[in-house]
């Protein structure tokens, strides 16, 4: 099985546009969109699902008023400083709360109860080329690195019970923690950048990241003719640095009125230039040989 990572250093390069057209240039593609925090791969490719779980992120505590004494000992032992007099009665900030358990082992009363946050969840579905695997992770809910472990581990049993042999990943931006989840196991990673200074120094980073875990990384500039200046400082740098070059991708308008319609590209507008680049794109991938 060939795993594909789409990354990028920063948001807003283009990464989702383009893992949405490969996903939608052949069939029977397992999809995983790794991008949990900020999950929109599927309103394009718009996936039925046929699968839908909840993800425990963590727990948070809560107080039963009824039989508090207002000690104030859980104050005392909090090292996360999420509870407090709020006045005059003890409260626990849901936001600063870390879900440790301790105040409600410290508590003489045994009013403090933790819930599961369990409001993130974890998705299978069909979409119009293959398979699709996603998740959410609700607002202000933390262990996104998990849930991207998940999501991957589902992507890969998945495409095992199948036969399927292409799994395309759209990673998060970044370098972080979800990042180095997305990361592992896989065969190749399309780095996509675009002519910017901040993006010149994101691509920076993400080689560098990819260089640790001994992954062949392939470079996409998207939007390349918008500052042709930098499309060719980005080029020169890559030369320098043995990185290969595979795809040089135009502005398209049409991108974004594809989006609009929850298409690709390639399934919008196929004779533009964009669309044919970015089947170039595929083909290249899809036929170098992994290390």
């Amino acid at each position: 099985m060939m795993e594909i990572a789409i990354l990028s250093g920063k948001g807003g390069t283009g990464k989702t546009s383009l893992s949405a057209a490969l996903a939608t240039i052949n069939h029977q593609i397992v999809v995983a969109d790794c991008d949990v925090d900020t999950a929109n791969l599927y309103l394009i490719l718009q996936p039925e699902n046929y699968v839908e779980e909840k993800f425990l992120t963590g727990h948070k505590a809560v107080i039963d008023y009824s039989s508090c004494n207002q000690c104030g000992i859980c104050i005392d032992y909090c090292r996360f400083d999420a509870i407090s007099y709020v006045n005059g009665r003890v409260t626990i900030s849901e936001t600063a709360c870390d879900g440790c358990k301790l105040c409600s082992r410290v508590c003489p009363s045994q009013s403090i109860t933790m819930i599961p946050s369990d409001k993130s969840c974890w998705y299978i579905g069909n979409y119009r080329n293959g398979k699709m695997i996603h998740a959410r992770l609700a607002p202000g809910e933390e262990n996104s690195g998990k849930l991207v472990n998940v999501v991957r581990e589902q992507a890969r049993k998945t495409a095992e019970e199948t036969g399927w042999e292409t799994l395309i990943i759209d990673g998060p931006p970044g370098t972080g923690c979800p990042v180095i989840s997305t990361l592992t196991g896989v065969n190749k990673v399309i780095v996509v950048t675009e002519p910017t200074r901040s993006g010149f120094h994101d691509l920076k980073r993400i080689v560098d990241l990819t260089k640790g875990f001994n992954i062949p990384a392939y470079i996409v500039i998207n939007k390349y003719d918008l500052n042709e200046n930098m499309t060719d400082e980005i080029l020169v740098w890559c030369s320098e640095m043995g990185l290969s070059v595979i795809g040089k991708i135009s502005f398209e308008p049409q991108i974004v009125e594809a989006m609009l319609q929850c298409k690709s590209i390639v399934e919008w507008a196929p004779e533009t230039q964009a669309a044919k680049e970015i089947h170039a794109i595929y083909q290249q991938v899809v036929n170098i040989e992994t290390n």
